[in-house]
């Protein structure tokens, strides 16, 4: 007779192995510590085999039968069902291991070592934000582009444009390095090329007419905050570096003696991505060798010139913007820490007329030279160290309300 659930319920363990039979092969064995297993007992190839169908009450009494039509089903194909399923558990562990979550991590695994950290955090966070929690489980060959846009759209929808063309950007790499380890026939980020609106550029607020930059300058020497903050906020547009790296600047970086500042590729925006491993040579004019031995006595036994609360990390980052705004300005609109860069290129190539080759090299835009080679940290270095201390003694005569007669500076022969 088949078994009834009430008859389940009411066998109880025994000091042995209990077997209560239901039909075409089907039974619940019942082992001495009260586990109830479902298993199906069948002949393939001449041979007599088990194959389990899961644990009661779990499964059911209905659910077990429907298990084992289905492996009887297989049978009469010819398959052996114990096979099938063995077969169906690898699938489901290549696709888990081949899932787009897993050989995302293992395409940002081999890079990470190459970028630098903020670089590699925006990335993973950017995947495992934007990306991971629709298409992390799904095997990576199957995933299509329809699948991919609607993905993006999410992040597109809630006003993130630029952050959505550098997800699909980032989920293109990732599709393209399946491919190459493969995992995958094809990039579907590549059809959708055009499916985004165009992200527009994010200017940062700065201030670029002379008399409103007196003003800034005269300020920012009124503001009242700890040294190490001052310091940061009268070497930034002396220095009109990434604000990330002004405020990790080490002093091992620094040689006052010759007033040089070395920045590593690893804090160089993009630089180790491209290959570039020299550091960055800037300048230091006088007024900026003298902001850093002021402040000397108060960090230079430390690591970082500019250090936090906690003594042996950098600065916040917010720590010059919130200061910005402390003296009354709008960090949105008028002035922020990234704006120095924007004020120094504008003036010193149109009130002083120094060469936009000049700049651009010294901002670190285009590193690389014309012919493509490797950064050479000393291009235009002799107008390079005449050009920051042009700008240094030009921001002091502005900020002292000096006439400022502009020149034209040329570009090295």
């Amino acid at each position: 007779m088949p078994l009834t659930d009430t008859e389940i319920r009411k066998t109880k363990a025994e000091g042995k192995p209990v077997k209560l039979a239901d039909e075409k092969g089907l039974f619940l064995l019942i082992q001495p510590n009260g586990a109830k297993y479902w298993r199906h007992k069948y002949r393939y190839g001449g041979k007599e085999k088990l194959l389990a169908h899961g644990v009661y009450p779990e499964v059911s009494l209905k659910e077990a039968r429907e298990r084992r039509d289905e492996a009887r089903k297989l049978l009469a194909q010819g398959v052996d069902p114990a096979a099938a399923k063995q077969a169906a558990k690898l699938a489901r562990v290549i696709a888990c291991e081949n899932s787009f979550e897993a050989v995302a991590r293992e395409w940002f695994a081999k890079h990470e070592p190459t970028w630098a950290k903020g670089h590699a955090d925006k990335v993973i966070y950017r995947l495992e934000k934007d990306a991971f929690p629709w298409l992390g489980n799904r095997p990576i060959a199957e995933i299509t582009a329809p699948e991919l846009l609607a993905t993006i759209r999410r992040t597109e929808s809630r006003g993130a444009l630029d952050t959505a063309h550098r997800v699909l950007q980032n989920c293109g790499q990732v599709f393209r390095y399946a491919v190459a380890t493969g995992r995958a026939e094809r990039d579907p980020a590549a059809d959708l090329r055009g499916a985004l609106p165009p992200s527009r550029t994010k200017h940062y607020a700065s201030i670029v007419e002379p008399s409103a930059v007196a003003e800034l300058l005269r300020a920012m020497d009124g503001f009242k905050g700890t040294l190490i903050v001052q310091s940061a906020l009268r070497l930034a547009p002396l220095v009109f570096t990434r604000p990330g790296e002004l405020r990790k600047a080490e002093w091992s970086e620094i040689n006052l003696d010759k007033g040089e500042w070395n920045i590593p590729a690893e804090r160089m925006k993009g630089w180790i991505r491209k290959g570039i491993t020299t550091p960055h040579l800037v300048p230091l004019s006088a007024q900026a060798v003298a902001v850093l031995r002021e402040l000397y006595p108060l960090t230079g036994r430390r690591q970082y010139v500019f250090t936090g609360r906690d003594p042996n990390k950098p600065m916040s980052e917010a720590a010059v913007n919130a200061a910005l705004r402390r003296m009354g300005y709008d960090t949105k609109t008028e002035i922020t820490g990234h704006g120095f860069r924007a004020m120094a290129r504008t003036i010193l190539h149109e009130e002083l007329g120094i060469d936009r080759d000049v700049i651009e090299h010294q901002l670190a835009h285009r590193v690389p030279d014309a012919l493509g080679t490797a950064y050479n940290r000393t291009k235009f270095i002799k107008d390079r160290r005449t050009m920051m201390q042009t700008w240094a003694d030009y921001l002091e005569k502005l900020k002292a309300g000096a006439e400022i007669i502009t020149g034209n500076f040329g570009k090295a022969a």
